[in-house]
């Protein structure tokens, strides 16, 4: 028991039986419990105005008549209520570990969140239990897995299938007149999670919200009436705390820290907080760590040892001024161990510390933390110990109110060391951290040499192979100089905690920017007199730029001709047209979403079209699901061979489309029932279908589609060097349509996933991030020369990260979409649950890697020599290493550097509402990046290999008909030429 007195060791009173233990830390502690039972209602997601009112404002009137009995019990004063201020992450159960043990958790707890941990350190739970009370809980399964061996009974429900919204609360109402009848508990915990659900689904402006604040004004009064006014007259006292752990957004979410997310209920029911005088809507603020001393105050067991609170001294109205005094003193002594683990320097308590007037003289405190928090602690022992002094004396002074001193100046040593240890639970071991970094460092310092190493082999490969081509490294143009430009600023921004905030600005700017710069180039080519010359590839007939007049054929098998202007008009109208429909297309993503955090509020399209009503989203729903198939289909047929394969491919695709219609219509937008079979069987034959037909897209697109090569035998007959290349070119151009239907697949189906699982209103912006990627590489692919290969896989990786941006995402936690990952989710899995809200957070980054699967196809690998035409390196190096080296070069880089800005920051003022949830989305990007990275990478190897055993192997023939063919085109295009 934290105290001045000396007592026992700690393990030999926690052995002792908890009669004796009750006795005991009522004798050290001098307080009389007030209450020996105690009621805990916890009201998930709960913001503290919806009963308080914000600003010294009463609620509204739809508030105050959905909760009508609360109201009269705080305007007659016969309760006590609080804005308990919740730290960040305001999610569940750091929220309740904070309410039990006083403690503040790290940001790791959102991650235990959906898989919650028992809890080990000192709290309120294990404090009533040692003293043989017993412990009952109804409600959120989280308390039963925190303290999974406390309770004489429980009824757990789960908390993460937000859909429910009446059986949640149903199972929990179900026990209250059992529990009222019974004398075998004393500590009854309610917790009611149909308020959270109902926020998450229809945000604070549901139609549902005011009937279930109604509900749960039903359930206080049916508690105050059988639980408290029957025991007016008995020795028997029970309290009612009301809390909620956290509040919510405007959309239903948290897990930030902005004010609506951090303003919650703390609500005190019971004789002895009757108030004449008391004016409800006062702002009377608290924290939420406040809880936990002063309940263990209230009911005669210990602060829990690492509580960081201070008691809500309004509560001990009724005790005597001596008791007061003696909580305040225990609250103390309490933060000052605590305060004295923190700083080994600090003696105050010590007799040479203070005096019983030195405190009471001294008014200047120094800037020193350690003499600071001593002179507060020393000068309010004074003060009691004064109080003390004249209370047994005959002297009584009129001038100084030494009760009122004494509280007042605990009041200021308690907040001041209650402030002073929040911010020091962000210190961390730093020499751990610096080793961490300095690994992180070596690792992107040895990427980026591979990197570099790997763009000068590729680029002087195809310099060696087209001589007439320019030396890459020779000119450096501004789309080059701009992508560094945007790694460095990015970086840059990652140290201003408004730019994190508001980090949406910086890759709409910086994406547009550089698409712009595209445009200028693209514009500029154009207006150039046609007096190059070209050179133009066989296969596909690409038209190259930066080539010398010439009329001979290398040895590639290329083919210098001259300028053809209606060729590279062609080429140069496309790249136009392409670039410009990327560059709208980020206009509109830029103005959905008003994200961020200082801008919210600022009208945007999605509002409006929230405002224009339900249907007019749905039709938005349907135009972009028509737009996407449309799309997709287009693609798939462009293929040059439609063999019976892609058309089961693409019947797939409109059977999977045909199930998300379906379920959009069946699906209400803002559906409230718990749960709705119908369209939980769609989503779920929807997953079967559409990652069936992935996986056998890619595991059998290798083995059934045509292997354009020439026998051996041919080759040795014919040994002309239009010949070999004629093998080597065919050979790739089966590996490139095979790739091409792979990555459209792959980019489809995921499109019309985000389309069942996204919120109803992001259905155009995920068409706009499909068109803007499409059109990206068939801009990149109208003249394979015209940007550096790293170049355009910067961009695309630079437009997921814009269009991350543009799905309303932003650094806070509370921007996290909880209801889509439940959608076709019958019952809770918090590994299914887990992997859904990944897929929709992270949506727009996955596109675009998946992309790179189609961008393989549309590359100049032409320059490929045909003595290695079979070798692996050869293969890595010109296909695959850049689309995926250059991702996880960009997110290392952007990994370190917030890293050391962390540990730089780990001080700042906002390091847990700011810089701590955006590391936890640099962590989480970094997991998303080698998903899709191991994915584009697995999907070349896999065709490259089944492709080159189907070469070697000497029972793989081509048709006649079909060599005959390829043949015949290949001899045609060398007579053209």
């Amino acid at each position: 028991m934290p105290t001045s007195d000396p007592v026992s060791d700690a393990e030999e009173v926690e052995e002792l039986p908890p009669d004796r233990l009750r006795s005991l830390y009522r004798e050290v502690s001098k307080i009389p419990p007030v209450y020996d039972r105690l009621i805990l209602m916890v009201i998930d997601g709960l913001p503290a105005e919806f009963v308080l009112g914000r600003g010294n404002k009463p609620p509204t009137k739809n508030m105050m008549e959905a909760m009508p009995y609360t109201h009269s019990l705080l305007s007659s004063g016969k309760a006590a209520a609080y804005h308990a201020k919740a730290a960040p992450p305001t999610v569940t159960m750091p929220r309740l570990k904070a309410m039990v043990s006083g403690a503040i958790g790290g940001f790791l707890d959102v991650a235990f969140n959906f898989n919650t941990q028992a809890m080990l350190e000192d709290n309120l739970l294990e404090q009533f239990y040692r003293i043989g009370w017993k412990l009952v809980i109804h409600g959120d399964e989280t308390w039963i897995k925190l303290f999974p061996r406390l309770f004489h009974r429980q009824d757990g429900v789960s908390s993460f299938y937000v859909k429910d919204t009446v059986e949640v609360d149903f199972n929990v109402s179900r026990h209250l007149e059992a529990e009222f009848a019974s004398t075998d508990w004393n500590f009854l915990i309610l917790h009611y999670l149909g308020l959270d659900h109902v926020g998450h689904i229809g945000g604070r402006q549901s139609i549902l919200m005011a009937p279930k604040l109604k509900e749960m004004d039903d359930v206080i009064k049916r508690i105050h009436m059988n639980s408290i006014l029957d025991q007016e007259n008995s020795d028997s006292h029970t309290l009612l705390v009301v809390v909620s752990d956290h509040g919510m957004t405007d959309g239903g979410n948290h897990g930030g820290s902005s004010y609506e997310e951090t303003d919650s209920l703390a609500l005190f029911i019971g004789h002895g907080v009757e108030e004449s005088n008391y004016s409800p809507y006062d702002h009377n603020e608290a924290f939420q760590v406040d809880i936990a001393p002063t309940l263990a105050l209230l009911f005669g067991v210990p602060i829990p040892k690492n509580n960081i609170g201070v008691l809500l001294t309004k509560l001990f109205d009724s005790l005597t001024d001596d008791q007061r005094l003696r909580s305040l003193e225990l609250n103390s002594w309490q933060l000052l161990r605590l305060l004295k683990a923190h700083l080994p320097g600090l003696h105050c308590g010590e007799s040479s510390c203070y005096s019983c007037e030195k405190g009471l003289e001294t008014n200047v405190p120094t800037s020193e933390a350690k003499q600071r928090l001593c002179y507060l602690f020393s000068k309010a022992i004074s003060a009691h110990n004064s109080w003390q002094f004249r209370q047994h004396s005959d002297f009584i002074s009129a001038d100084i109110n030494y009760f009122q001193v004494a509280a007042e100046s605990y009041n200021d040593f308690l907040r001041n060391a209650s402030e002073w240890l929040s911010h020091r639970a962000t210190d961390k071991p730093v020499n751990v951290l610096m080793s961490a970094i300095i690994m992180m460092l070596v690792s992107s310092v040895l990427l980026m040499g591979i990197v570099f190493c790997l763009f000068r082999r590729v680029h002087f490969a195809q310099v060696g192979c087209c001589s007439q081509l320019e030396d890459p490294y020779k000119i450096l143009h501004l789309d080059e100089v701009f992508v560094f430009i945007v790694i460095f600023l990015h970086v840059l921004s990652l140290g201003a905690s408004s730019l994190v905030e508001e980090e949406q600005y910086t890759w709409h700017f910086l994406t547009s920017t550089l698409y712009l710069i595209f445009l200028s180039r693209t514009i500029e080519s154009l207006l150039k007199r046609p007096n190059s010359v070209t050179l133009q590839n066989k296969d596909d007939k690409t038209v190259l730029p930066h080539s010398s007049p010439t009329d001979a054929r290398n040895n590639s098998g290329h083919k210098f001709t001259k300028f053809r202007p209606s060729k590279i008009n062609n080429h140069g109208t496309c790249r136009l047209f392409s670039v410009v429909v990327v560059l709208i297309c980020g206009r509109l993503l830029r103005g959905w979403h008003q994200g961020g955090v200082n801008w919210i509020y600022l009208p945007d399209i999605s509002k409006l079209l929230v405002h224009a009503g339900t249907s007019t989203i749905k039709v938005c729903q349907i135009l972009s699901l028509f737009a996407i198939i449309i799309l997709g289909s287009h693609a798939i047929f462009k293929l040059k061979s439609t063999t019976n394969f892609v058309y089961g491919v693409w019947s797939s695709l409109l059977l999977s489309a045909f199930l998300v219609m379906l379920h959009t219509m069946e699906n209400h937008i803002y559906d409230l029932e718990p749960m709705n079979l119908s369209t939980t069987s769609i989503a779920q034959v929807f997953y079967v279908v559409a990652s069936t037909s992935a996986v056998l897209t890619f595991l059998a697109s290798p083995w059934i589609f045509p292997v354009y090569s020439m026998e051996k035998q041919m080759v040795y007959q014919v040994r002309s060097n239009s010949c070999s290349t004629k093998q080597r070119d065919s050979f790739l151009l089966s590996i490139r349509e095979t790739t091409y239907l792979i990555g459209t697949t792959y980019t489809a189906f995921w499109c019309l996933l985000q389309l069942l699982i996204q919120q109803p209103i992001n259905a155009i912006p995920i068409l706009l991030i499909y068109l803007q990627i499409l059109f990206s590489i068939i801009y990149f692919s109208a003249d394979r020369s015209f940007h550096r290969q790293w170049v355009e896989v910067a961009a695309i990786y630079f437009l997921g990260l814009a269009g991350h941006f543009g799905l309303g995402n932003t650094n806070s936690l509370a921007t996290i979409d909880v209801a889509g990952a439940f959608i076709g989710i019958s019952s809770h899995s918090a590994v299914l649950s887990g992997i859904l809200m990944f897929v929709i957070t992270y949506a727009s980054p996955s596109l675009s890697y998946l992309s790179m699967v189609m961008y393989i196809d549309m590359k100049d690998i032409t320059f490929i020599s045909s003595t290695h035409e079979y070798e692996w390196s050869i293969f890595l190096e010109k296909m695959i290493a850049l689309p995926c080296l250059l991702p996880l070069l960009f997110n290392s880089l952007v990994l370190t550097s917030f890293t050391i800005i962390l540990l730089l920051m780990r001080n700042h003022l906002f390091v847990w509402s700011v810089f701590s949830p955006k590391y936890l989305y640099v962590c989480a990007a970094t997991v998303c990046v080698y998903i899709g990275v191991f994915i584009v990478a697995a999907t070349g190897l896999y065709t490259y290999s089944v492709f080159c055993f189907r070469t070697r192997n000497p029972q793989e023939k081509c048709p006649q008909v079909l060599r005959d063919n390829v043949i015949s085109h290949s001899q045609t295009n060398v007579i053209s030429q």
